[in-house]
């Protein structure tokens, strides 16, 4: 089953919301409903979030077809989608590649859209042997216990996974040991996302608590970390969920290899550094609230950045589909 599709005239996703205690699909038709549900993190996850893109142009273009909107409705309706979440360079990425062809009409643009989805599938299969490949050569052809932050598996993308497709790649030839998944607070993706798909996958795991990775590093449970990307600047430098960042910085402390793995679509060479990222805020209630109840005093403000940008040189390597780039040199390209 495929997180997100096209089927019968509508896009098709998983409601990552309802997980891990209900599998349920979502049929969406009109545009409005794709940003809701990707704001509301119904579908989430950088390789996700462009084919939600490219779909969602098509989307547009059809009820645009269907309804006579003006060139001016049109371009208004992309525009919105496509900063639904501004940290995201693939959700952008996969709107303006269907953008750039708007002119062709709408089969033109679904056809393309579909390409976009089999090739991200396509993609994730190539990263998890290569970056499955590359962590034989560092660390050994043994089992290696392995260590993820937040979400970067089937659900992320349209099948298999990022840095957790390495992670099946390796299962799948009887490498690994254990993962450790970070909860990934606020909302859990790697408690309810993570777990889920190791579960359903039968791959050993545990799951820890954000604050004990560092810990964990240090008592010498962890062989290697992987986590995904949500966008990667020209230098190497890598957002990714909120929490990336100390576990990057502790897994270098114990030189312990930290790889970040995302296709080619995720980087994005019109920005130099990490410095211009635009950080995405969300709102105090994920914070405040647990399960619907409240967890601290009434007013209480928050700090709830939903990515943080970790440093080139706390990378060891950055896996795409295309290779893998060794960040010996502190820098990308």
């Amino acid at each position: 089953m495929r997180t997100i599709s096209w089927d019968k005239g509508k896009i098709t996703l998983l409601d990552q919301t309802a997980l891990p205690n209900q599998v349920r699909q979502l049929e969406i038709s009109d545009y409005q409903d794709l940003i809701d549900a990707i704001k509301r993190l119904a579908v989430r996850g950088a390789p996700a979030l462009g084919v939600a893109g490219a779909f969602g142009v098509a989307l547009i273009l059809k009820s645009a077809e269907e309804n006579n909107w003006s060139g001016e409705k049109i371009n208004a309706a992309i525009a919105e989608l496509r900063m639904a979440r501004p940290t995201a360079v693939n959700l952008a990425w996969g709107v303006d590649q269907m953008n750039s062809i708007i002119s062709e009409g709408f089969a033109k643009v679904l056809a393309a859209a579909e390409e976009i989805a089999t090739n991200d599938a396509r993609a994730n299969r190539a990263m998890g042997k290569l970056g499955a490949d590359y962590l034989i050569k560092k660390c050994g052809n043994r089992k290696l216990r392995i260590l993820t932050h937040c979400n970067t598996g089937a659900l992320a993308t349209t099948e298999w996974g990022t840095a957790l497709g390495v992670v099946r790649e390796l299962s799948e030839r009887g490498l690994i040991e254990e993962v450790l998944a970070d909860e990934t607070r606020p909302l859990l993706q790697g408690a309810r996302l993570t777990a889920w798909e190791l579960s359903e996958a039968k791959i050993p795991y545990r799951l820890l608590p954000d604050s004990a990775a560092a810990s964990a590093l240090f008592a010498g449970l962890v062989d290697a970390v992987l986590i995904g990307a949500d966008r990667i600047t020209r230098n190497g430098d890598t957002a990714n969920k909120i929490g990336s960042l100390s576990v990057a910085v502790a897994a270098a402390q114990v030189q312990v290899p930290f790889l970040v793995v995302a296709p080619e679509s995720t980087v994005d060479r019109s920005l130099e550094t990490g410095a211009d990222i635009e950080i995405e805020f969300r709102g105090d209630a994920e914070v405040t609230n647990f399960g619907g109840v409240s967890i601290a005093p009434v007013g209480t403000r928050t700090y709830n950045p939903a990515f943080d940008v970790t440093p080139v040189r706390y990378i060891s390597a950055i896996v795409t589909e295309k290779c893998v780039y060794e960040m010996g040199n502190g820098k990308l390209l």
